[in-house]
């Protein structure tokens, strides 16, 4: 059910669930509503234009209001609720990745199954009301990777982005600008407060979420450059608070 055939209706939280192929783009597209996007299944990666976004299974992402934005889904299946602004004005001003609490797991199985106009005053209505007081405590994760807004440092990082090389250097990027290492560094720099060879660390640990779900660390660490696993282990450890085992899904 689309949400624009119910974005109208007199209730604060709408609740949509959708099963999409594997690799589903939703392209570029807004919504007047704040949504939490929660996947049941798969990997998410949330494109806006300041930075992405990748979703775990069973973890969701809030994405503000008119917030313009593109979904890959990789084998997901959704949960999706459209929030009224006016009832979340704690809801956070740029994209954020939570974890997901058991019992907003089951709210969410339950509010899928309700009518857009769902009774306000009986159990329904209370479902509802439980949900925003459930994702209001929720603890965000930091799976994101920030972009430039300057156009051409954007292309680079989105390039990087889609196929992580751990050969790559500064100077690498500094010949395509036709730039000097040390001009594109500081530049860099300037755009997101950290440096290029950081950033490209981020950037690798984020891309191994979505190889963890058919990899075992071993094999994610190899893909990504890492001497071992235990290596890969400590960096992926240090930057997002949790082991890559605990997003490993399908260990071969």
């Amino acid at each position: 059910m689309p949400i624009a055939s119910v974005d109208a209706v007199a209730r604060a939280v709408l609740a949509i669930g959708t099963d999409y192929v594997p690799g589903h783009l939703l392209d570029w597209h807004e919504h007047r509503r704040a949504q939490f996007l929660y996947g049941a299944t798969g990997v998410m990666i949330v494109e806006t234009a300041d930075g992405t976004w990748t979703v775990p299974t069973e973890r969701a992402v809030l994405i503000p209001a008119m917030t313009r934005h593109r979904v890959r889904m990789l084998d997901v299946s959704t949960r999706s609720l459209y929030i009224e602004p006016g009832a979340v004005p704690w809801w956070p001003r740029a994209c954020t990745v939570v974890d997901v609490t058991p019992l907003l797991r089951e709210l969410l199985l339950a509010a899928v199954d309700l009518d857009a106009d769902y009774d306000l005053a009986g159990r329904e209505g209370a479902v509802a009301a439980l949900l925003l007081h459930e994702i209001a405590s929720l603890g965000s994760l930091p799976l994101h990777v920030d972009l430039p807004s300057a156009p051409d440092l954007a292309e680079l990082c989105r390039e990087y982005l889609a196929g992580p090389d751990v050969r790559l250097t500064n100077r690498d990027w500094a010949r395509r600008l036709a730039m000097s290492e040390r001009a594109f560094t500081r530049r860099f720099q300037r755009e997101l407060g950290t440096s290029p060879a950081a950033w490209r660390t981020r950037a690798r640990l984020v891309s191994a979420v979505p190889l963890l779900r058919e990899r075992t660390v071993t094999q994610v660490a190899t893909r990504l450059g890492y001497s071992s696993p235990a290596s890969f282990t400590a960096a992926f450890s240090r930057t997002f608070g949790m082991a890559p085992s605990a997003l490993v899904t399908n260990r071969q």
